[in-house]
């Protein structure tokens, strides 16, 4: 897959999921994974990605079949195959979730349901990411992911 997707984001945070994987998140304040415990917890069950980007504003995000060498790789649970990557500020919570309206700052795309191995990496305001089938599903970080 080659795809690019631009982001304007106010939390310097890039979001990726599947939004099966947040449902029960839906009723939550819209911003609990601001609370280190409870996004590390989402990460490690891999039912979401967070990549803090270091600073807001706009990103170019660019889906590649192979990214070469990458900062890092985490595990993401695809129970549907409609993916969201977007701003942070955009992931379930406060009793919405993103779609295709204009206030959404993302995309959604398509992947065959299963485990993914996300890589990535970021070079200035461009942030390369790739998704390869996986058997693992879950991941064990102690802290968020800083780019």
């Amino acid at each position: 897959m080659n795809k690019s997707i631009n982001i304007q984001t106010d939390t310097a945070t890039l979001v990726i999921y599947d939004l099966m994987s947040l449902k029960h998140r839906i009723n939550d304040d819209a911003d609990w994974w601001s609370l280190p415990e409870d996004e590390v917890e989402e990460i490690n069950k891999g039912n979401v990605l967070f990549l803090n980007l270091g600073d807001d504003g706009t990103y170019k995000v660019d889906i590649k079949n192979d990214i070469g060498e990458y900062t890092g790789s985490l595990f993401l649970n695809v129970p549907t195959g409609k993916v969201f990557i977007g701003a942070g500020e955009d992931v379930t919570g406060g009793d919405l979730e993103p779609d295709d309206s204009d206030a959404i700052s993302g995309e959604f795309i398509t992947l065959e349901p299963g485990s993914y191995e996300v890589r990535y990496k970021k070079q200035g305001s461009e942030v390369l990411i790739s998704f390869t089938k996986a058997v693992f599903t879950e991941n064990s970080l102690e802290e968020g992911v800083y780019l």
